[in-house]
């Protein structure tokens, strides 16, 4: 499946979901390799198998293997990430701060892609995940580095509008197993 494919799928009343996967599909402001990794990541960050799928199918061909398997750890590390440091800053009890998170994450520090594009397929999936905390982390990581505030942004329009697309794909089940 493709992201043409995917977006035929999408129900009628999710018509500016489709358009909006088109416009990231042609998004010609970021490298390739950060373009695609942010479908992947996003696309599995969604937890909707077919949107992940699709997603892949769409950026196998534009990234090395190396860059597909970073992205997806991005999706994965993220999944642990996002849960523990968002109970850590949403806590009352300050002493959860001070505690270490005892979280292997090797992964963060060695992606096998360049840092820039990890960092911003992380905070992409932080999004997704809700977790302001990692949210702040991965942008102050990536303004550091040079990366500008409309680079960031569309990371984050590439995570809202997959989401977006999972969201419209799980209604149709919903109203599937409601007709039943």
């Amino acid at each position: 499946m493709s992201i043409a494919a995917l977006k035929a799928r999408l129900p009628a009343y999710a018509k500016d979901v489709g358009l909006n996967l088109s416009s990231i599909a042609e998004e010609d402001g970021l490298t390739a390799q950060q373009k695609y990794g942010l479908m992947v990541a996003c696309g599995h960050a969604t937890r909707n198998g077919e949107v992940a799928a699709a997603l892949e199918a769409e950026a196998a061909p534009h990234l090395a293997p190396e860059a597909l398997d970073a992205a997806r750890a991005a999706a994965a590390i993220m999944a642990m990430n996002n849960i523990y440091y968002r109970f850590v800053h949403l806590a009352t009890n300050a002493e959860y701060r001070a505690m270490p998170a005892r979280l292997r994450m090797s992964v963060v520090g060695k992606p096998g892609v360049e840092k820039v594009d990890f960092e911003l397929w992380s905070l992409a999936v932080s999004a997704v995940n809700g977790c302001g905390l990692c949210i702040d982390s991965h942008e102050k990581v990536l303004r550091e580095a040079g990366i500008g505030a409309a680079t960031i942004q569309t990371a984050v329009r590439f995570a809202a509008v997959i989401q977006s697309a999972a969201v419209a794909l799980e209604t149709l089940g919903f109203a599937a197993a409601a007709a039943e």
